[in-house]
């Protein structure tokens, strides 16, 4: 009996973690048998195009040449949120008085806004919980303050720490925004992103450490805490989709997380709806925007950081409405602070004096 224990030990355990093994499917992992099979699949693209009730376009992306299954999975950082890190998060709500376009695209909204319509490449880490976040604050600073500003991923990459998660291995996009609020984000300028090639060559690999934490500028000339840029607050918005569009018309970009699926690697044009394979893991990207198609599907605007080279020119769109992939279940976001822009402004003043 008492050599058996422990192998019911581990069953009894296996029980009771099973159910949750699928949420952490885009984080590091056992491999499999299929991990090393190449993510894109013929089979694939021609069971999308060829079923007319898909919606959308798939093709073979340059960005995902080469790539296996266990490649690809490792981009998918989005880990599934400790129910206590949610308890003071509040969850904003907008009041149905506000009329809505039918159409709305952040790029035209605002076009001074420059980095609303960059696309990033978060190359061989799996960032993308820190990609969304840091891009859709830095829309909001030109929104809101007129500043354009590209804030830096590599700074919440590295220095957030476990509050965040596991840095290139996966993280939490609600305490990235949490991160904005306490601790403040530099900028691009002051902390380039570690991946400077990014992942536009075949392959990719290998996949890269997080790196580390420095909190020093690479800009000789800019101090760490002066370059600092925070946020007001951090919250999660209701999953009505009125309220997240209610949010990106008043306030600007948000971050929304999803789960993605095989095909997904795929798209190419179209409104994305989960059409065939296996659950890959958890991605985060930026909302920029919605409309309704021509033949009356209802879509979500997004910019994703996997280059140009993949999708529609970098961005895609998905079905609106019906939490395609849970993308309407989990939308972060936090308005900007002036907190330190009014310091440094009257700083740079008494050094010209």
């Amino acid at each position: 009996m008492a050599t058996t224990a422990p192998f019911l030990v581990a069953l009894i355990l296996l029980g009771l973690i099973s159910p949750f093994l699928h949420q952490v499917v885009g984080v590091k992992q056992f491999p499999t048998i299929r991990s090393k099979s190449e993510i894109l699949q013929e089979s694939i693209i021609q069971q999308i195009n060829t079923n007319p009730h898909s919606g959308w376009e798939a093709a073979v992306n340059p960005r995902f040449y080469n790539y296996t299954i266990g490649q690809f999975k490792h981009l998918l950082g989005v880990k599934p949120t400790p129910t206590n890190a949610l308890k003071d998060i509040p969850v904003i709500t907008h009041t149905n008085s506000l009329k809505l376009p039918k159409e709305f695209d952040a790029r035209t909204a605002w076009p001074q806004c420059t980095t609303i319509g960059r696309i990033l490449d978060q190359g061989h880490c799996g960032s993308c919980w820190a990609f969304g976040a840091v891009e859709s604050l830095s829309d909001r600073f030109c929104i809101h303050f007129g500043l354009n500003i590209s804030l830096s991923v590599n700074d919440l990459l590295a220095c957030c720490g476990f509050m965040c998660g596991d840095g290139c291995d996966g993280g939490y996009p609600i305490s990235a925004w949490r991160y904005f609020l306490h601790h403040g984000v530099v900028t691009e300028e002051c902390d380039p992103y570690f991946d400077d090639v990014g992942c536009s060559h075949p392959g990719c690999e290998p996949a890269y450490p997080t790196p580390r934490c420095e909190r020093k500028c690479k800009d000789k000339n800019q101090l760490w805490w002066e370059v600092k840029h925070f946020s007001v607050n951090a919250y999660r918005i209701n999953s009505d989709p009125y309220d997240i569009m209610a949010e990106v018309y008043k306030n600007g970009p948000v971050e929304v997380a999803f789960t993605v699926y095989e095909d997904f690697a795929h798209y190419r044009s179209g409104v994305y709806k989960h059409v065939t394979g296996d659950v890959m893991g958890g991605h985060a990207v930026k909302l920029i925007g919605w409309g309704t198609t021509e033949d009356g599907e209802d879509y979500w605007l997004l910019a994703n950081q996997w280059n140009k080279s993949w999708g529609d020119d970098g961005y895609f769109m998905i079905k609106r409405g019906t939490n395609e992939c849970g993308i309407e279940e989990a939308a972060v976001a936090g308005l900007p602070s002036s907190k330190n822009l009014i310091r440094k402004r009257g700083d740079y003043e008494n050094r010209d004096a």
